[in-house]
């Protein structure tokens, strides 16, 4: 399972004549950098766009899908059950179908080839997944904690931001991690609404990559794993608070 990862590895070590040799080169004892310099120059912006838009769908993801949990974990939402069934039922829609939709509206507002219009579009999947998430977590929270905090005086949003949030940090930083790693990996949401190159995420930036240096694999590997860096960091971070905020939701009630 781990075999691609390190060919990708080594490959964007080699220098391309070794990579179309009959016998593989299985260490680059004679590496070169040059596929990582012609990988920044050449896809430094659409990583920069990939940052913008994953870290604008965590923070909308979680504007949203927080106060959302809330309601339906500790407020007794009317319908509570009905809109939990829809968030299910959010998942099930095939991308393809919702990035149809999404190409006409960003269209007719204008929003073909920004960020913003990525941001939106990955919000729509990312904000039924993370509220289910963060309900699931915040049910296991007691219902005392938040009305001590309110015959103390404090009101809903306030309770809502000094207690509940504090208490579901595993959540919030599962969801939000989430949130981050569906923006940076998406293509189908990516490769429909920008038709410019210079305003692809990184995922599309491969993409045609490939296309426009078939023959340079060197910097094809080393675009994958200069990609693959940032969120191999990140999990490695959260892994803790991923694997906390996912069992207490499941096993709680």
């Amino acid at each position: 399972m781990l075999f691609p990862l390190y060919w990708m590895l080594n490959a964007s070590l080699l220098p391309s004549t070794d990579l179309v040799r009959p016998d593989p080169t299985w260490l680059p004892i004679n590496g070169t950098l040059a596929g990582y310099r012609n990988a920044l120059s050449s896809q430094g912006g659409h990583l920069l766009t990939s940052v913008l838009v994953s870290a604008g769908t965590m923070v909308l993801t979680l504007v949203i899908a927080a106060p959302a949990a809330y309601g339906l974990a500790q407020l007794g939402a009317p319908s509570g059950r009905a809109m939990l069934f829809a968030l299910l039922v959010a998942q099930m829609i095939p991308g393809v179908v919702i990035a149809n939709s999404l190409y006409v509206a960003a269209d007719r507002l204008g929003l073909l080839n920004s960020p913003l219009a990525l941001v939106l579009a990955d919000s729509t999947l990312c904000v039924p997944f993370a509220t289910l998430i963060m309900q699931a977590f915040m049910r296991s929270i007691p219902a005392a904690l938040g009305e001590a905090a309110m015959l103390d005086g404090a009101s809903r949003l306030r309770t809502f931001l000094s207690v509940i949030l504090p208490v579901s940090r595993n959540a919030v930083l599962t969801a939000g991690l989430f949130s981050f790693l569906f923006a940076w990996a998406d293509f189908l949401f990516a490769v429909t609404l920008t038709t410019r190159d210079d305003r692809a995420p990184v995922t599309v930036g491969i993409y045609r990559f490939i296309g426009a240096h078939l023959s340079d694999w060197n910097s094809v590997m080393a675009t994958g794993v200069i990609a693959s860096v940032p969120v191999a960091f990140l999990l490695v971070f959260a892994q803790k608070y991923v694997a906390a905020g996912v069992a207490a939701g499941a096993v709680k009630d």
